[in-house]
């Protein structure tokens, strides 16, 4: 009977066929690393906070009277609501790792380049969406740096002309951050926000099993017959996919299924992932302060202003860039064009090869200084604004600037090594 059930259910709605297409019999390169654990265990992480969310929203009330009391209340009162906080609390913090290994790993290899320009751009827009729900998130708490994170960053839109003030007023729903505020950024941060991030994270999906993943060589699979690649094969209209299941695993000898190869190397990943997440989770959930501030433990007083006012710790780098420029609209601009240029790397990077393995001294070298920049920036923006920290950071700022210059100039006649004929 359940045998034919399934056959009933698949003939109209081909459920395992579309499996073995995407998951089960899907062709990744066979010399995968430790890098490439990153894209499973963002999946995990928005999981977890998908269902944690849920499970926080049933006992959370969005007002600004009873915000932080009934943060309290779930701590203390429901059971195993403390847990249910510290794993959305540190899987933000979770995700945002994650995340940036995950987008580091594709700056490295050079999943960016031709025909994956799509598929990064969707990852970046993820990114982008990310950091919105983040900040949306971080406000429902209601405890002091809650309140005044939101306050500096709702005020960098102050500063766009002739509409700085109407958009600021727009976003908090108020003249000054209400429970207005609070109750709009509830409905972004649990409905709308959500949506647009599992539909563009199908969407990355669906690029990505389109063009085929990329591997640390950089070079594409290989066919048995004639060890041309499966882009170059233009007598072919196939996509990947229909190349792989019409013309047979046999045709494409650097690929292996998904499963059970990389299924079981993944289940490794989340293993070791969560033994990380389960000892943050209990024994230092504030993270040393950087995932839950001690400020933040104080219910939101707009009389009192904390002393030193700065926003979780993935956004510091960005906050430094912002802080590090004295004229408010060009700090502002800095910022954001900080986080663009991320999205122009396919346009930026002229080179053919993609891999880091293969490129040159200088290309090392300049992926290099922007780990040092992001890292420095991020540090210096979790920390109190002086002098000497304030010059540093517009040194870091200016070399992850660089970066992207560089990049643009000698990627076009790039001296690189030969490229291998076979996936090593």
């Amino acid at each position: 009977m359940f045998k034919n059930l399934m056959s009933w259910i698949e003939y109209r709605m081909p459920f395992m066929e579309k499996m073995n297409l995407h998951v089960m019999q899907y062709p990744a390169p066979k010399n995968f690393n430790f890098w490439y654990f990153f894209g499973s265990l963002a999946m995990l992480v928005l999981v977890n906070q998908i269902l944690t969310g849920v499970w926080l929203t049933m006992n959370f009330e969005p007002s600004a009277e009873r915000a932080f009391a009934s943060v309290e209340y779930i701590m203390r009162e429901v059971d195993y609501g403390w847990l249910l906080r510290y794993m959305h609390s540190t899987g933000a913090s979770a995700f945002f790792i994650v995340v940036y290994l995950h987008m580091f790993r594709g700056m490295m290899y050079g999943s960016y380049q031709k025909p994956r320009e799509l598929l990064w751009l969707f990852g970046w827009f993820i990114f982008l969406v990310l950091m919105a729900e983040a900040f949306m998130g971080y406000l429902l708490p209601w405890g002091q740096m809650s309140f005044w994170g939101a306050q500096v960053i709702i005020s960098i839109f102050g500063v766009v002309p002739y509409i700085g003030d109407d958009l600021t007023l727009w976003i908090r729903g108020d003249y000054v951050i209400s429970g207005a505020t609070l109750n709009r950024f509830f409905a972004l941060h649990v409905i709308a926000l959500p949506l647009v991030l599992v539909i563009l994270v199908f969407l990355h999906i669906i690029a990505l099993h389109e063009v085929g993943s990329n591997n640390p060589d950089g070079v594409e699979v290989k066919r048995e017959n004639d060890g041309t690649k499966y882009e170059d094969n233009v007598a072919d209209k196939f996509t990947f996919h229909e190349y792989f299941t019409k013309g047979g695993k046999k045709f494409i000898v650097d690929a292996i299924p998904f499963h059970p190869y990389y299924t079981v190397k993944d289940i490794v990943g989340v293993v070791g992932f969560l033994i990380l997440f389960c000892a943050v989770v209990f024994f230092a959930p504030e993270g040393g302060g950087y995932f839950l501030e001690a400020p933040n433990f104080e219910p939101a007083n707009p009389m009192k202003t904390p002393e030193h006012i700065a926003p979780v710790w993935y956004f510091t780098p960005f906050y430094a860039i912002l802080r590090a420029i004295p004229d408010q609209l060009i700090g502002a601009i800095a910022m954001f064009a900080a986080i663009i240029l991320l999205a122009l790397l396919p346009w930026l990077d002229r080179c053919k090869v993609r891999s880091v393995r293969y490129r040159s001294v200088w290309h090392k070298l300049n992926l290099v200084n922007f780990v040092i920049s992001f890292v420095v920036l991020g540090v210096l923006g979790a920390l109190p604004a002086t002098p000497e920290y304030t010059l540093i950071a517009r040194i870091a700022m200016t070399t992850y600037f660089l970066y992207f210059v560089f990049l643009y100039v000698y990627s076009k006649n790039e001296k690189t090594k030969p490229l291998p004929v076979r996936l090593s």
